[in-house]
């Protein structure tokens, strides 16, 4: 019996279903980056004071938020946008009939952004959303004027609909507190990305600590798996009173906490730009991690 093509492509890993990405909708031009993580952990506030760390460099950015909720862009933007499933149900999915201004909008400093959404709970996928969003970005040619694009991703989700975007980034981030929880969902990332690496040309960049005054569990980890840790930022009430005001770490009222994470947001998009080497980390077993952590 004769395969198809996408029968044929070298799977992701064992028992993958996965097809793979069309040549045709890769990114091309861009630095491209995706944000993991455990669900709650902060990566909607890393990806946008990271998007606003490029901005200050002089960098034009996008950061397309990849969750329902639509909520990975409103500090930048101060509300919440309509998502790019919302503009297209408007037009009964006629993408040719929509405008830029229809799903496309402009954020602190002049970062642009998108929400892709998703489906109604239970009745699609994720990844599909992704993979229409860059289509759309494509056909209005509004990734050839952009130096970076930053993926913000659902939650700790592994499955083939929430891994798409590693599909099209070059470096993945794993964002994560120095606890038991996020390590443990951080090593499962690690083996996503692991699995997208044997056929695209994504690589994991490292660990951005988050919300965390200490990092010992999480270094230790990164020693064990052969991880680097990129960046460290402090459990600071700063940083929830941003989320509460709608706006950046860097809007916020100077002091010298504010200054210090903001400092470390422009070093973290600096290393990031001028090209960080891939951890070759390799994820542990579920139980074997399940044992490493914590104390004795």
């Amino acid at each position: 019996m004769m395969l198809d093509a996408a029968t044929q492509a070298p799977p992701d890993g064992d028992g993958s279903v996965q097809v793979q990405l069309d040549p045709s909708d890769k990114i091309k031009g861009a630095k491209v980056f995706a944000v993991y993580g455990k669900g709650g952990i902060g990566k909607s506030t890393t990806s946008s004071n990271l998007s606003a760390a490029f901005s200050k460099l002089g960098h034009r950015v996008l950061q397309i938020g990849c969750d329902p909720k639509h909520d990975s862009t409103f500090t930048l933007t101060k509300k919440l946008m309509p998502t790019v499933i919302d503009a297209l149900e408007q037009v009964e999915f006629h993408s040719e009939e929509l405008r830029t201004e229809d799903f496309m909008f402009e954020g602190y400093n002049g970062v642009m952004c998108v929400e892709a959404g998703g489906p109604p709970a239970g009745t699609g996928c994720g990844g599909y959303v992704v993979g229409q969003t860059v289509k759309l970005l494509k056909q209005h040619h509004l990734l050839e004027d952009t130096d970076v694009v930053i993926f913000d991703v659902l939650g700790d989700v592994v499955c083939g609909g929430f891994a798409a975007p590693l599909q099209h980034a070059e470096r993945a981030l794993v964002v994560a507190a120095n606890d038991f929880d996020s390590i443990f969902a951080m090593n499962r990332i690690v083996a996503a990305i692991g699995a997208k690496a044997k056929n695209y040309d994504v690589r994991l960049a490292g660990v951005v600590a988050n919300r965390s005054r200490e990092t010992d569990e999480i270094d230790r980890f990164c020693d064990e798996i052969g991880m680097q840790r990129l960046a460290h930022f402090q459990d600071l009430d700063a940083i929830r009173r941003s989320r509460l005001k709608k706006c950046t770490l860097f809007e916020m009222e100077e002091c010298p906490e504010v200054l210090a994470a903001q400092l470390e947001y422009i070093r973290l998009a600096q290393l990031l730009w001028d090209g960080v080497d891939p951890s070759e980390a390799t994820a542990m077993k579920d139980r074997d991690i399940f044992d490493f952590l914590g104390f004795e």
